[in-house]
């Protein structure tokens, strides 16, 4: 018999970003394995805007709402994706319950919120753990995310990695930019937690291009005129973007994982990164070069072959992804959802 899964999260479409990418595809993936997801997300109620992030609206659910959900789902198995209003009730009624659940951990949130309000990141690890110390077991993407989070008294850590399209990004699609080459570039949300000044600020022959949208666009377009800002492009056009660039600088030194990675290594461009977690793990001993000269590091990647870059991403399938999280998930407990019948509706 099918089982089904509830994942709750507060990021959802139409956020384009590594969590809402990394659902989708587990959703498709999880199919091929008896396996149906149903979502709970913002979409199903009443939301406001992010200070920050305009474009990112968060739920006010209440605990009647989400438990009326819950029930009318009956999942043999309930994961909370995100920290946000939609995880804080869920869990609460997990445990009120005795249900069981994971969590999972993909953004730096302490780090997210230090970098905005005078607000110390321990205080912000304190409330994490709690959160996730509660759960059946707290999914990372990477060993050494496993590690630090580890040390920092977080328990019962499972691994799970993600994936990238390789069919999309294809070194095949690379076409000659309307740019003075070496073209140097990056993609993803353009905020302060990204660190693009280490990489806009670098004296680089050739091009500079960043692709994406975000809270600190219009000021940097402002101070780096010189920096080519195409926007949110998707799809084939981005695949495009990917494989005709010559070098992913990625300066971000707070990404849990960085699917962009993964495209830029799946399109035959080499990445030049710091020594960090994400790309120490991503990159390993090819695809790119790692150094805390950032320049350097991009000047050196010129010289790689985009064949092996091609081929490391290629050791990255949404299948393996899907096959690490239905894993953890046969590790729970089940006795809690015994008698409680088969979902009434899918939102899969």
């Amino acid at each position: 018999m099918e089982k089904t899964v509830l994942v709750v999260t507060d990021a959802w479409h139409p956020q384009v970003n590594g969590v809402v990418r990394t659902l989708d595809e587990l959703a498709r993936s999880v199919k091929e394995r008896g396996t149906a997801i149903d979502f709970l997300t913002p979409e199903r109620f009443t939301t406001f805007s992010l200070p920050f992030y305009s474009d990112i609206r968060l739920a006010l659910p209440t605990r009647r709402q989400v438990a009326e959900e819950i029930d009318a789902l009956a999942p043999d198995y309930i994961h909370i994706a995100t920290e946000g209003p939609l995880g804080l009730v869920a869990r609460g009624i997990c445990l009120r319950r005795g249900l069981p659940f994971t969590t999972s951990y993909h953004t730096r949130f302490p780090e997210f919120v230090s970098a905005r309000l005078p607000i110390p990141e321990s205080w912000s690890y304190r409330w994490l753990r709690q959160f996730h110390n509660s759960g059946d077991g707290m999914m990372v993407a990477t060993a050494s995310l496993g590690t630090e989070m580890a040390a920092r008294g977080f328990h019962n850590i499972k691994r799970w990695t993600r994936g990238v399209d390789t069919v999309l990004f294809d070194p095949a699609r690379r076409r000659n930019l309307p740019f003075p080459r070496p073209i140097f570039l990056n993609v993803g949300r353009v905020a302060v937690e990204k660190g693009l000044p280490a990489f806009l600020d670098l004296d680089l022959p050739g091009s500079k291009i960043v692709v994406g949208d975000g809270p600190d666009l219009p000021l940097l377009q402002q101070k780096y005129p010189q920096v080519h800002f195409l926007g949110r492009r998707m799809g084939t056009e981005l695949a495009t973007i990917y494989a005709s660039a010559d070098v992913f600088v990625f300066p971000s030194r707070v990404d849990t994982f960085g699917n962009v990675i993964l495209e830029a290594l799946a399109s035959g461009c080499p990445v030049a990164a710091f020594p960090v977690t994400a790309p120490n793990d991503n990159l390993g001993e090819g695809g790119g070069v790692l150094s805390s000269d950032l320049r350097q590091a991009a000047l050196d990647a010129l010289a790689l072959s985009r064949e092996d870059a091609r081929q490391k991403a290629l050791t990255f399938s949404w299948s393996e992804c899907a096959g690490q999280f239905l894993s953890n998930l046969a590790g729970v407990p089940r006795g809690a959802f015994a008698g409680r019948g088969r979902r009434l509706r899918s939102i899969s």
